[in-house]
Parts: structure tokens; C-alpha cells; sequence
């Protein structure tokens, strides 16, 4: 039905230009049809029912706070590997069923709160803005400020403290749920960088032969890699602490070791020097016999094992560390203690 066919009686009445209603012509069968008259709400005209509706709000951010609660509660306390039935979904996960359920909870009332404090509270006079240009001229801006205040004086903030502060608290608290999943990034490594399984009186052992090393095992411009006694491949722990502890045994004539402390950490020319680099901690196994150095295949960061293991070339950062050896009693290698640096890269905390 088109717009001619309406009777006259029943096409609205023609308004100002604000708002205004245009009666349908043949030059405009498309007017305008204006607003609707405005209708109060019962919130506007009963206090009883605003206060009720501001409890309503009130009781969903509440609602949101202790959810957010229960998510920390639940991610703390719910065992990883429980399962529980949930009808109809079957056995599930508890941890991530509490987690999903609680965090759902907690966003849900804040977005409900926050609805329900718009359609019920807040002033829902419908305003009329003509177009305007792109660009914003003084009295747009002013408009813009008046508008604001207009709004912030209209949401009753100052005034309804209930729902202010219960608002506030359900905003403080939700973000702490995302905090408390940073705990899964991982355990604070504390002084783990700082130590490996070397201590006093730990033997050498031939990673190869899995047998502890006597001095005349190593050989004049031989390498051999070693670890920890007590180490073997099948502990839970293996790849991690030979990662920190895997060492490079070398046999250089005394006269050639050009660092007095190397020297006197050395057993009749052997030295023990950390398998890891120092730039990336790749494991390094390129040795030149002829100039004691030893070559990581990953970056090419050069070391000079008769002198200290400084860094000649590439891109590692510091020497890598010597650890001090002797022989024992039954005439095998042992360590004399740990390394006394952090072995491998550099870190932000490092001492």
C-alpha cells in the first residue's frame, strides 16, 4: 500500500524541523514520519521502582565481583586432571568447566548490569542531531562537552553510589582473572640459571661409554664430552640438567694454556669447559686441535680453550665457564664444585 492510499486523517500531523513530520506528496512520497511521542518509563515517575531497578544493578555487579572470585578460587584450588560428569555434556575437565563457568558468570553480570542500568535508569529522551560537516568547529566541541556532562549528570553516578562503587568493584576485579592465568607461564626460574648439578666430588663421566673418566683416558688434542655422575638418560630430569651441565673435556700441553686461572683449574693439562654456548646455548662440538679452538655450529661464535675460553669471533657475549677438576683417590676425574657463572646465555638478571 502506498502512501496515497492511506487516509488523510491518518498521516501525522506536520512537525518543526527538528524532529518535524512531512505530510506525503506527490513530490515526497517518502517523508519523513518523525518520533514517536516520547512515554516515561516507570522508573522515571516511581523512585520506588528506580531504587528497585538500582538494587537490580547493583546485585549484578555484586554477582560479577563473586564470580571473578570464584574463577581465582577455582583456578587455585580445582586439580588440573579432575574430571566430573556435567548432564548433558558428559565428563568433562573441572578445572576448565569452573574456569569457563565462573569467567562467563563474572562477564555476563557486568554486561547485563550495565544493559539494565541504560534501558531502565538512565534518560532515554530521544534527541534530534542534524548533519554537520566532517571537521568540528568550536560550538561542535562545546556541543560535544555539554553533551557529556549532560550524560554523566543524567547517569546519576554522584548520586546512585550504590550502583557506582559496586560498578567500580566489578571492574577492579575482573581484570585479576587474567592476571592469575600469568601464572602459568611458568615457575619463577629463581636460581636455577645460576647452578647445575656439579658439586663436590662428582666424578667425570664419558658420555659415550657412560664410564668415569681417568686422566689418561683424554688424550693430548682429543675432545670428549662428559657428565654429571649419577645422570643417565632415562631420569626424568636428563634433558634439563644435561642442558646446564654437559661438559667438554680437552688435554692441552700445560705450556700451551695461556690463563693462569685455567691452569690452576686444570689436571695436568685436562681442562673441562661448559658444552653450551654462550650466545643461544647451542651445544658446541667443533674442535681445531692445532689452535685450541672450538667452533659452535650455530652462529659460528669462535672459543680459544687455552686461553680462558674467551670469545675470539662471533656473536657470543662472555667466555664460556671453566669448570675446576681433580683426580681422586681411585685416580678418576671428579669436580671440585659447580661453575661459579651462569653456563650458557646471558640473562637480564644476571650478576
Amino acid at each position: 500500500m502506498s502512501s496515497q492510499d492511506i487516509p488523510e486523517e491518518n498521516l501525522p500531523a506536520e512537525q518543526d524541523a527538528h524532529g518535524a513530520v512531512g505530510v506525503a506528496d506527490d513530490k515526497d512520497p517518502f517523508a519523513d514520519p518523525g518520533l514517536p511521542p516520547h512515554e516515561h518509563r516507570v522508573q522515571d515517575i516511581d523512585e520506588r521502582a528506580a531504587k528497585r531497578s538500582e538494587r537490580t544493578v547493583a546485585m549484578l555487579f555484586t554477582l560479577s565481583m563473586l564470580a571473578t572470585i570464584g574463577f581465582i578460587a577455582a583456578y587455585v584450588g580445582v586439580p588440573h586432571d579432575k574430571a566430573i560428569y556435567v548432564f548433558p555434556i558428559g565428563h568433562i575437565n573441572a578445572l576448565n568447566f569452573s574456569l569457563g563457568l565462573t569467567l562467563g558468570v563474572a562477564l555476563f553480570a557486568i554486561g547485563a548490569g550495565a544493559v539494565h542500568w541504560a534501558r531502565t535508569l538512565m534518560s532515554d529522551v530521544e534527541m534530534v542531531d542534524e548533519r554537520h560537516p566532517i571537521e568540528a568547529s568550536p560550538e561542535v566541541r562545546e556541543k560535544v562537552f555539554d553533551d557529556w556532562k549532560q550524560g554523566a549528570k543524567e547517569s546519576a553516578l554522584g548520586r546512585r553510589k550504590l550502583i557506582r562503587n559496586t560498578m567500580l568493584g566489578a571492574l577492579t576485579l575482573v581484570p585479576l582473572a587474567g592476571v592469575v592465568l600469568l601464572r602459568d607461564l611458568g615457575p619463577l626460574p629463581g636460581t636455577k640459571l645460576r647452578h647445575t648439578m656439579w658439586r663436590k666430588g662428582l666424578q667425570l663421566v664419558n658420555m659415550n661409554t657412560n664410564e668415569p673418566l681417568r686422566p689418561e683416558d683424554v688424550a693430548v688434542g682429543s675432545l670428549t664430552f662428559a657428565k654429571p655422575e649419577g645422570l643417565e638418560e632415562h631420569d626424568e630430569e636428563f634433558q634439563t640438567e644435561i642442558a646446564k651441565a654437559a661438559l667438554m673435556i680437552v688435554r692441552i700441553q700445560p705450556d700451551n694454556i695461556k690463563d693462569k686461572r685455567e691452569l690452576e683449574w686444570s689436571h695436568d693439562g685436562i681442562v673441562a669447559y661448559s658444552k653450551i654456548c654462550t650466545h643461544v646455548g647451542c651445544p658446541i662440538s667443533l674442535y681445531e686441535q692445532q689452535t685450541h679452538h672450538v667452533l659452535c655450529p650455530c652462529h659460528q661464535s669462535t672459543f680459544d680453550l687455552s686461553d680462558g675460553a674467551r670469545v675470539i669471533f662471533g656473536p657470543a657475549g662472555h667466555a664460556l665457564p671453566q669448570l675446576r677438576i681433580g683426580v681422586n683417590d681411585e685416580g678418576y676425574l671428579y669436580a671440585l664444585g659447580d661453575f661459579e657463572e651462569p653456563v650458557g646465555p646471558a640473562f637480564w638478571e644476571r650478576g
